[in-house]
């Protein structure tokens, strides 16, 4: 059997992320690489964590992420970046390393970004300008930092992002000239407060000469009250800055962010805050999840370095089983490493695919905007109705994208695609409908079920694991992920949200070409476990049709948005789908690129064949968590079995069971590579 020799490093991380030909991505991973395992790990090893005040030691963060060039990573040439385009793959690059050491130090980098987003996302030309050249560095002018006031006080608490308790009414409005607004925001939990420049604040017309709901800019030099307010008492994320601020000031009109008209003397902004945090939020969750999945492949090193110096030092004598490898003769402390391994992969193969999709998806949205602008579409009903009119041809677009171009040469149909590749609407119906499962996906599966495999890390390490000196932070990563999973909307916002779009006739029909790929995968290469993420695809399908067909023993509708029992576990089990599925795509782009790189060559075989092990060891989860969430739903709310219904359900389950052949044995082998693994003498930052 061909062992694995050594971790995988950045050559292999580089052909399985895609980003082998970019070198201004590669120097980001390093410049945030740097700032982590450097400056970052010191501070945490230093017990910086251990308050919650904003120190002198945590601004130096700052400082850090302005050096290195993160700082910048947000904005284009025009306002003092250095990348142009859309940045969601490269800010998730960054955000990967620093939650390698620490994510309150990632969710610091970000938080600029995340009050940025809303004038990126629909603020006017002038608005953009102004606050992206700003909050880039540069010698001209500090640099502004930004914070995100959407979540509200007590009772809200940020659960309910629709309710919002600051108002905003006009102060001022002398005739010809441009309204002053009084704006009163009390926030919670936002972040960066202690040295916001600015902030972006959802808010509410408390005014009949103001319409509706926005999102605004205050800054900390406006006429009023800009009270960055007392500290989070937060026990998590500590090198991030959070406070409960209380703003009440004066500002312009203009500073609403993506402007206003005026109709009938009644002040109209163009955006509320609900379309602004929807665009927002949609690409900004994508980071979030990686950070958790980040964690996790961190976390495999320093288990096994304390695996096999475990009872070194006592009786054991070099050169001797117990001496070398310690814990790591046993099955299970290896054999877990490899599901926590798995998880980790899963999770950041489905955070790095969300992060790509999401760069392609930017400029076709754009162009969609300008399309229906220049056909007068407007308004989310009139633009849903002319999207609706294309799924046929986005459909159809599905079809030939997934044949080789000899396939579609041999159909006359080479012609047909590249017609409907250009097709604006086409393709931006294609990518909503793929992009509204994996981002929450992403957010939901990465943060919560990686919550649960952190803990299992710092089990692996025992009494060690709950210590401020454990190896690689791992308790302070896995308390960290407790609010990982409640940033940008908590797991029920995830599902709601994929109840709402898994549905998407486009979206299934999207995962009928995939249950076809796998399956000649299967053929190909049936080591990876493609057969049984294929089958699971299948049940999943299945009940889903079910579900939508019958009523439970009290005739009422069984798939319903509000009947959560129903609709949220089978939102849970698409998530474990989707990562199992980019984790698979992942090694597949490593088999297939892997050999053209000599670094990656000299060791491929052992590294691909554990690879195939780990993708089948998570298929074969995935398949195991599909199989009980269907399973339950469909006999669940019956009293007797329906015996058409249980046949067809039985006959999908028994193929997925026996597509489980093999996954033990790959689960053993993964175990028997940790065993054997090369890692360096010391971890590559402060213990």
């Amino acid at each position: 059997m061909t062992k694995l020799a050594t971790l995988p490093g950045d050559d292999v991380r580089q052909i399985m992320w895609r980003y082998t030909d970019r070198y201004d991505l590669q120097m980001v991973v390093q410049s945030a690489r740097g700032v982590a395992r450097g400056h970052v790990a010191r501070m945490v090893a230093d017990g910086v964590r251990n308050t919650h005040e904003w120190t002198e030691r945590k601004q130096s963060l700052l400082d850090a992420f302005d050096a290195s060039g993160l700082t910048a990573l947000y904005m284009d040439t025009t306002q003092g970046g250095y990348i142009d385009g859309p940045k969601n793959f490269a800010l998730a690059l960054a955000t990967f390393e620093l939650s390698w050491v620490d994510a309150g130090a990632a969710t610091c980098g970000l938080a600029n970004n995340l009050a940025l987003a809303p004038i990126h996302e629909k603020g006017t030309p002038e608005q953009r300008q102004r606050y992206m050249s700003l909050s880039c560095p540069g010698p001209d002018h500090p640099t502004w930092r930004g914070a995100f006031a959407l979540t509200e006080p007590l009772p809200f608490v940020g659960v309910d992002t629709g309710m919002l308790g600051s108002k905003m009414r006009v102060a001022e409005w002398k005739d010809g000239e441009e309204p002053l607004l009084q704006v009163d925001k009390r926030g919670r939990f936002i972040t960066n407060m202690d040295f916001a420049n600015f902030v972006t604040a959802a808010v509410v017309s408390d005014d009949p000469r103001i319409k509706g709901s926005c999102m605004i800019i205050l800054e900390d030099g406006d006429p009023g009250v800009f009270d960055r307010g007392a500290p989070t008492l937060k026990m998590v994320h500590q090198l991030s800055s959070t406070r409960d601020p209380v703003l009440n000031l004066k500002v312009p009109a203009s500073r609403i962010i993506g402007g206003y008209s005026i109709v009938d003397g009644v002040i109209v902004p163009r955006f509320s805050h609900a379309e602004i945090i929807g665009a927002v939020f949609h690409r900004t969750r994508i980071p979030v999840g990686i950070m958790t999945s980040a964690k996790l492949l961190s976390a495999v090193e320093p288990v096994i370095r304390y695996h096999r110096g475990r009872f070194r030092g006592g009786e054991a004598v070099p050169g001797t089983p117990r001496f070398d490898q310690g814990l790591q003769m046993k099955e299970d402390a290896v054999q877990r490493l490899a599901d926590i391994w798995a998880c980790g992969e899963a999770g950041a193969s489905l955070g790095f695919d969300a992060a790509r999709k999401a760069d392609l998806f930017d400029p076709i949205e754009r162009a969609k905007e300008q399309l229906f602008h220049e056909q007068g579409v407007s308004g989310p009903r009139a633009q849903m109705s002319a999207l609706k009119k294309v799924e046929p041809q986005a459909k159809e677009f599905l079809r030939l994208a997934f044949m080789t171009p000899a396939e579609r040469e041999a159909l006359l149909e080479e012609e047909r695609y590249q017609e409907l590749l250009a097709d604006t609407l086409v393709q931006y119906a294609v990518m909503d409908a793929e992009g509204n499962v994996l981002i929450p996906a992403c957010k939901l599966w990465n943060t919560g079920f990686g919550a649960t495999m952190m803990r299992e890390a710092v089990a692996l390490v025992g009494g060690y694991g709950v210590t401020e000196d454990c190896p690689g932070f791992l308790f302070q990563k896995w308390t960290d992920c407790q609010l990982e999973a409640t940033y940008e909307g908590p797991e029920v916002v995830q599902r709601r949200h994929l109840v709402a779009t898994m549905t998407n006739p486009l979206f299934l029909a999207l995962m009928g070409h995939w249950i076809d790929e796998l399956d000649k995968l299967a053929a190909s290469w049936p080591a990876c476990g493609s057969r049984a993420l294929a089958q699971a695809m299948r049940l999943w399908l299945w009940t889903l049709e079910h579900l939508q067909a019958n009523k439970d023993d009290d005739g009422k509708k069984l798939f319903n948005s509000n009947r959560h029992g129903v609709t949220f576990p089978m939102a849970d089990a698409i998530a474990w789908l989707v990562a199992a599925r980019s984790f698979i795509a992942d090694v597949v782009e490593l088999k297939q690129n892997g050999p053209a790189n000599p670094v990656v060559a000299e060791g491929l075989d052992g590294l691909l064949s554990f690879y195939a092990d780990l993708t089948r060891i998570q298929a074969a989860r995935t398949a195991g968590e599909v199989a009980r969430v269907c399973g339950e739903l469909v006999y669940g709310y019956t009293r007797t079995s329906n015996s058409q219904a249980a046949d067809m359900y039985e006959l999908l389950r028994q193929q997925l069971d026996t597509a489980l052949v093999g996954a033990r044995l790959a689960r053993d082998r993964a175990g028997e590579a940790l065993a054997g693994v090369m890692i360096p003498e010391a971890l590559d930052y402060p213990l």
